[in-house]
């Protein structure tokens, strides 16, 4: 696998970088430092390499500060509890992981943590305080649904592996639509571009197909520049590695097949944007940002993977229990 070739990823939008980029790795680190979140020199240096200000930083291209630095602080924690749900015990303990994920569903709609939290609670506590200054109740509400769906999705692939279970197509590619959290990815970009999405818009079919083409778009790139790390770890939770065990097919051809899935996307959604009515000039101003937001994190999330080294990472990580 070291020496596997990546194919090419259909992606036509545009490079952009936030102008505030620079601010984010050291501001990251403190916030994590803060909360007890790198809590020694091997996952500190793990967090420095995986560059995930770059990832928030091409995603969120026209994000204000105060903003980014908080979708910057979401994505780290996300990204450490992701680790914690893939690489440590707590990938095989879909009970345990739900319960802790219940206690941070309670954290996100108000409860204040104690003594007997852990410090991602903490944290979470943080983050909510600070998007509630800006973000309205509506909206918030709208967050803490696709965080929810994310803690099912974790969940699910738990019991997976659990029971020993590799999914056929159908049922991974269900799952992987929560457990990417592509959902999340995509509600904040109404938090961070100041949009107001409202319901008229929100459950217009087409909307909803763009925002599944995106989710699925980014959870496939995702899968791709992912295997290596999947395969040593065993396992199963990734497009190219269901391909290769149900269709019976070599690695490297379910590799481009996944890439062929993926490019297909990319061209469904530009279709299904060229398919929308008109909602009259405020929404349609609204609506076009919002698909630029779609269209950024696609870009965004793909430079990404060729300036981190967070899946060349395959350590088995101790489960976390402060």
């Amino acid at each position: 696998m070291e020496n596997f070739i990546f194919p090419d990823l259909y992606c036509p939008f545009p490079s952009q970088i936030n102008r505030y980029a620079n601010l984010l790795e050291s501001n990251a680190i403190e916030w994590l430092i803060q909360f007890n979140l790198l809590a020694n020199e091997s996952s500190y240096k793990r967090f420095c390499k995986s560059n995930f200000f770059l990832l928030v930083a091409g995603a969120y291209p026209f994000c204000p500060i105060e903003e980014l630095n908080i979708a910057n602080d979401l994505f780290s924690w996300l990204f450490i509890w992701d680790d914690q749900c893939d690489m440590s015990d707590l990938g095989e303990k879909p009970e345990v992981l739900a319960a802790i994920q219940q206690r941070f569903i309670e954290i996100l709609k108000g409860d204040e943590p104690t003594r007997n939290d852990i410090s991602l609670s903490y944290a979470l506590a943080d983050l909510r305080k600070r998007m509630l200054k800006t973000a309205s109740t509506e909206w918030f509400s709208h967050f803490i649904n696709s965080f929810q769906g994310y803690f099912d999705g974790c969940v699910q692939e738990a019991a997976n592996r659990a029971q020993g279970i590799t999914p056929d197509i159908e049922s991974y590619i269900k799952t992987r639509s929560l457990s990417s959290a592509g959902d999340m990815t995509v509600e904040l970009i109404e938090f961070c571009n100041h949009l107001t999405i409202p319901d008229v818009l929100r459950k217009h079919e087409i909307v909803q197909k763009l925002k599944q083409r995106t989710i699925n778009i980014l959870a496939w790139c995702n899968d791709i520049f992912s295997v290596p790390r999947e395969m040593a770890s065993n396992d199963v939770h990734n497009l190219v590695i269901v391909l290769h065990r149900q269709q019976q097919i070599p690695l490297d051809i379910a590799m481009q097949r996944a890439a062929d899935i993926h490019n297909q996307e990319v061209k469904s959604m530009m279709n299904l944007e060229l398919s929308l009515p008109s909602f009259g000039e405020e929404l349609d101003a609204e609506l076009a940002a919002y698909i630029l937001g779609m269209r950024s994190w696609i870009r965004g999330n793909l430079d990404w993977y060729f300036k981190s080294e967070r899946y060349q990472t395959q350590e088995k990580l101790d489960l976390v229990t402060s």
